[in-house]
């Protein structure tokens, strides 16, 4: 145990005032109740939380059928009336911080201002069920956009925008919206990089486009002929916000899956699910109240950017960073969480990685910060102890874990409960999971398949254009028919808590025995040459051969000698199961824009497999290098 919330931070907390009002004694008995009274449960958020809705919550989905979405059939309500709840109010909405230095802060009467004129100029070409995409950076026009066009009905889909014209085609291609806000450039690590050449060749290749809107945020006045300036619509009179209220049902976000195989999978979320899945999370689970500040490190091409915009639901001060953490210092970063007097920080595995290589130890006081969240990948347990130990010891750190998939988590944190080194704290209300063997079977303290049995609101309505349910099915229920088959391996413990080990489709199997790539990394992250590796299976005369590549530390070879103490290392720390076969240095290791590691990718390619998508990488040019170990 690492960290254990006090009496009196505990009992403050908005999970045990939930619990108490609801005549429970303890977490597990609140978990049990939300799986067994699945219904009830979800219906109770609608009032604790005071949704803005109208209609009956009598009817709700009462089996277990995730192939026809049944949620709360009687209720209408909207989006973005429920993020801008607290319209009248003059405190800080959102507060955009760029990596040059540049700074704007909106509060939420500006920012109603704002998607009241952004929805007038809209409001002729969209109607409800028609798609507006943006390519944008992550700064407050994206969230209004995102906001006008929910208040209108309508679908909103985003991509990041250091993809390039084949991303995004791919994507917007198949959503066919009808309006597409961009900008007309972005800085990165200190370079500009002008987009207007990608926003006439995607004008070019997507017919559906009527009105393409044009953000210049940083000034740099490049024109595309023939768009609409934001900056004018911005100067048009604002009016009253006309919501309008939906089914619960009703489409909201669409998604996209980073698979290697084919276009990216698009995938349909309903305004309430979204809604109701957010809310449980950041309100429950991580405590978010409208006296708190939060940020996460994320593009808008990845879900927890549409997470962390849900924020504003609690009149909470959100904070966007644009740019690269790393730039022109991580310390710039660092402190930016110190003087915006950030409550909840959300990063990944990847950033503290890079943060300790870089810092050790932090030494910049941050008196606000109460938790921090990571996702991305698995949090090894050495991670854990470098936060307590060099960044903050009072902190709830929250390993969170789910997907793009469901708009949400499976497993997450909960203010009630200690830290754990190297595992996720608990279930997510609602959420009935287990770990299934081979055979189907429930495991406790082993390892299995993340499965989850009961239907709920945030679950997709489908892909796109899948006939049937198709490739819905394929996806999720193909393994496991009638339950939800998410495609991760972990351990659900006896204490509640959760350990994960990464995507079961890039677990090895040799010799008929699974393990799970993040055992091997906790050992590679322990020597000082190595500063990252990935592993992976190649299929041999009918086995799975062991392959780990590393990426070396400047400066340093992968000797004999290296090979050997790494090897000894795995060996002495898991089982001789689990130590490579074949050792190899590699100059990078490929990661999807989101910051998780390629691994199927790299394990199709090693087994002579196609991989396609490849604009769902961060670094696309580190997949040729590795075409050579086929």
């Amino acid at each position: 145990m690492l960290w254990q919330p006090s009496t009196e931070r505990a009992h403050s907390s908005v999970m045990y005032k939930y619990l108490q009002k609801n005549g429970f004694k303890n977490y597990d008995d609140l978990y049990q109740w939300s799986v067994t009274k699945n219904a009830d449960f979800w219906r109770s958020l609608f009032d604790y939380f005071s949704i803005v809705y109208e209609g009956k919550l009598t009817q709700t989905n009462h089996h277990p059928d995730f192939l026809n979405y049944d949620w709360f059939k009687e209720v209408k309500l909207n989006f973005a009336e429920n993020l801008l709840r607290f319209k009248n109010s003059p405190k800080v909405a959102l507060n955009f911080c760029h990596e040059s230095g540049l700074k704007e802060k909106i509060s939420y009467q500006e920012l109603y201002r704002q998607v009241a004129c952004l929805q007038h100029e809209i409001s002729a070409d969209i109607q409800a069920g028609d798609v507006v995409a943006a390519y944008m950076p992550n700064i407050p026009q994206t969230v209004v956009s995102m906001l006008a066009t929910s208040s209108l009905g309508g679908i909103f889909t985003s991509t990041s925008c250091d993809f390039g014209v084949v991303g995004v085609t791919d994507r917007f291609g198949q959503t066919k919206p009808k309006i597409l806000v961009t900008v007309n450039g972005y800085e990165y690590n200190g370079k500009f990089i002008d987009l207007t050449e990608n926003i006439k060749q995607i004008r070019k290749e997507i017919p559906s486009i009527k009105k393409i809107i044009v953000v210049d945020f940083l000034n740099k006045k490049n024109k595309v002929e023939d768009t609409t300036l934001w900056d004018d619509i911005m100067k048009g009179k604002a009016g009253t916000i006309n919501f309008y209220r939906q089914k619960f049902s009703a489409p909201l976000y669409i998604m996209y899956s980073s698979g290697t195989t084919g276009k990216p999978k698009c995938i349909v979320h309903s305004q309430g699910g979204t809604l109701l899945q957010h809310i449980k999370e950041l309100g429950l689970h991580s405590n978010l109240t409208e006296d708190k500040t939060i940020i996460y490190f994320t593009t808008c091409g990845w879900m927890m950017w549409n997470w962390l915009v849900s924020s504003l639901y609690f009149g909470s001060e959100v904070v966007l960073y644009e740019g690269s953490p790393a730039y022109p210092t991580f310390d710039h970063f660092m402190k930016l969480l110190s003087s915006e007097k950030i409550h909840i920080w959300g990063t990944s595995p990847k950033f503290l990685k890079a943060l300790e290589d870089h810092y050790g130890e932090y030494k910049h006081p941050l008196p606000n910060l109460e938790t921090i969240l990571s996702t991305g990948s698995p949090l090894l347990p050495e991670q854990f102890d470098y936060v307590y130990k060099k960044i903050k010891k009072d902190v709830q750190l929250s390993s969170i874990s789910g997907g793009t998939d469901i708009l949400g988590c499976f497993m997450l944190g909960n203010p009630l409960l200690p830290v754990v080194r190297g595992e996720i704290q608990c279930k997510g209300l609602g959420m009935n999971i287990k770990a299934l063997d081979e055979n189907g079977k429930e495991v406790i303290d082993s390892e299995g398949e993340l499965v989850c049995l009961n239907s709920f609101p945030s679950q997709p309505l489908g892909f796109l254009n899948d006939k049937n349910h198709e490739k819905f099915k394929q996806a999720y229920f193909e393994k496991y028919p009638g339950i939800w088959h998410h495609g991760d391996y972990i351990t659900l413990t006896k204490r509640g808590t959760v350990m994960v080990y990464g995507r079961s489709d890039a677990t090895l199997n040799p010799g008929g025995v699974r393990i799970g790539t993040a055992e091997i990394y906790r050992q590679t992250e322990k020597l000082a040459f190595i500063e990252d590796s990935l592993c992976v299976g190649k299929q041999v005369d009918g086995d799975v051969e062991v392959i780990l590549f590393v990426k070396l530390k400047t400066g340093e070879e992968l000797t004999t000698e290296r090979i050997k103490s790494i090897k000894s290392s795995i060996k002495s720390n898991t089982t001789p199961r689990h130590v490579p076969a074949k050792i190899f240095a590699v100059k990078e290791i490929p990661y999807t824009r989101s910051g998780k590691k390629m691994e199927l990718a790299v394990s199709r390619i090693i087994n002579g497999k196609k991989v396609e998508n490849l604009e769902a990488m961060s670094n696309p040019q580190a997949i040729v290098e590795y075409e050579k170990y086929i």
